[in-house]
């Protein structure tokens, strides 16, 4: 009903309630009100300035968007963080150092865009929040972060990650659990290669552009084999091949930690700590359907990280690969 006419009736009301003669009361028939005159919940919010930055007023609950960039922001508001239906929320072109952990229980949140940041790193509490279900579109472009957690690949419903113009120095290592992603960028950063599980991808666009990556060399292996296998190397490659549970509750957690990087041979087995390294050639074509020149003389291949188990294992691919080559 009209605002004033509602406070007329509660008044009413209450001066009944008092005792007051009915004669007396200021009644007045109760109309309601037309859809023009009620304000409809708010859901999206722009901010683009420091200035227009909502100081002493609170954040409408009902938000679904909210924009707050160029605000010289060097945290995130802690009001924000209790918007419960945000979709989207956009921090970008700010000075946002740390990111809380209590991000990850904005359940609804789809995209965080925090392009332009000073970030230094992506924290293992958001990789195991509720994150996980919802976001699919993650900005990390232009701050400094150097790496990412291997726990990062548990968000595994991204469809696009953008982390251009960082440090980043390596990739999270089981990049092939990103099985929903459909867009990356990684442009401008300092990746030497790309992780093993990166085959696994099937990307509609790829950007690796200006990054300083290795001329592979198959011939010159990085050997790290214990001969004979260590008790410990038994066990966990076992553990992975059979796909016998384990958990915290039953393995010390550093051992879970090292089950949970276990690298993958080229003949299908495990191996931990126990094993060859070398690089090779992969054209991004193999995938990606689009991908941007890796380099200004029109590259699109990147040393890609192989494992082997065993000399066997080692010996098999290098008489592959020299019957291959002349």
């Amino acid at each position: 009903a009209d605002v004033s006419n509602l406070k007329n009736f509660l008044s009413a009301v209450r001066l009944a309630h008092q005792g007051a003669e009915i004669g007396a009361l200021p009644l007045s028939p109760l109309v309601p009100a037309k859809t023009s005159e009620v304000e409809k919940p708010k859901t999206k919010m722009i901010i683009t300035s420091r200035r227009d930055y909502p100081l002493t007023k609170s954040f409408p609950y009902s938000l679904e968007h909210l924009q707050a960039s160029y605000c010289k922001l060097a945290r995130i508001d802690t009001r924000v963080l209790c918007l419960k239906k945000l979709r989207k929320l956009d921090l970008s072109h700010n000075h946002i150092k740390q990111l809380p952990a209590t991000i990850g229980d904005l359940i609804c949140l789809q995209e965080l865009n925090l392009h332009n940041n000073h970030l230094e790193s992506f924290s293992v509490a958001l990789c195991n929040s509720t994150l996980q279900k919802s976001l699919q579109f993650l900005d990390l472009s232009q701050n400094k972060i150097k790496a990412l957690p291997i726990q990062f690949c548990q968000l595994r419903q991204l469809v696009n990650l953008k982390l251009d113009d960082n440090e980043l120095i390596r990739l999270p290592f089981k990049m092939g659990q990103l099985s929903k992603l459909r867009f990356l960028s990684a442009a401008r950063n300092k990746l030497p290669f790309l992780p093993s599980d990166f085959r696994r991808l099937s990307l509609e666009n790829l950007d690796l552009f200006g990054n300083p990556f290795e001329q592979s060399n198959p011939l010159v292996p990085n050997i790290q084999l214990k001969i004979p296998l260590t008790l410990l190397e038994c066990a966990a490659r076992a553990t992975v091949n059979y796909r016998i549970p384990y958990g915290c509750h039953l393995l010390p957690s550093h051992l879970c930690e090292d089950l949970q990087v276990a690298k993958t041979c080229q003949c299908g087995s495990a191996c931990l700590s126990s094993f060859i390294q070398i690089t090779v050639t992969m054209n991004l074509h193999h995938v990606a359907h689009t991908v941007v020149l890796v380099d200004n003389m029109g590259g699109t291949e990147a040393p890609v990280i192989c494992y082997f188990c065993s000399l066997d294992c080692y010996s098999q691919f290098l008489d592959r690969y020299l019957q291959s080559n002349g």
